[in-house]
């Protein structure tokens, strides 16, 4: 199983991993910009990728920039067929402009194993315990016995 990425420019950085364990490979932003504050940016890394069959790239929040600077991801999926330029949603929650330099990690990209079943249309659903509770169902507290 292979992680194949292209550099698309000179500015481009080949994700790596923070430690031996880490979950993500971190992405690196290629060019210059400002996420505004309460607002959104596309960041370009530069890089085109293939992930392994049976997987796909989720691009999750790095969690240093989360804590400290209210920045997170959105819209981080890529599947295995995409073979485009990988750019990064970032969202500022926070109150002031945050500037992103070339070769500031601005996220990280999880290889998630996922399963792709065929879809099959029936009449009805087997019932469950839980049944149809939807969000807030099963309550904040821990169920006593």
């Amino acid at each position: 199983m292979s992680f194949f990425v292209q550099k698309l420019s000179d500015k481009a950085t080949v994700p790596t991993k923070g430690s031996a364990l880490a979950a993500g490979y971190d992405l690196y932003a290629a060019a210059e910009c400002t996420i505004p504050a309460h607002g959104k940016a596309l960041v370009d890394t530069d890089l085109s990728i293939a992930v392994p069959q049976d997987t796909y790239g989720r691009i999750a929040p790095r969690s240093g920039l989360a804590a400290k600077y209210f920045i997170d991801v959105g819209a981080g999926v890529v599947d295995a067929d995409y073979r485009g330029h990988v750019r990064v949603l970032l969202f500022n929650h926070g109150d002031s402009d945050f500037p992103v330099k070339v070769g500031d990690r601005v996220a990280q990209i999880i290889l998630e194993k996922i399963a792709t079943p065929p879809v099959i249309l029936v009449e009805n659903l087997e019932a469950t315990v839980r049944g149809t509770g939807g969000f807030g169902s099963t309550g904040v507290h821990k169920h006593q016995e």
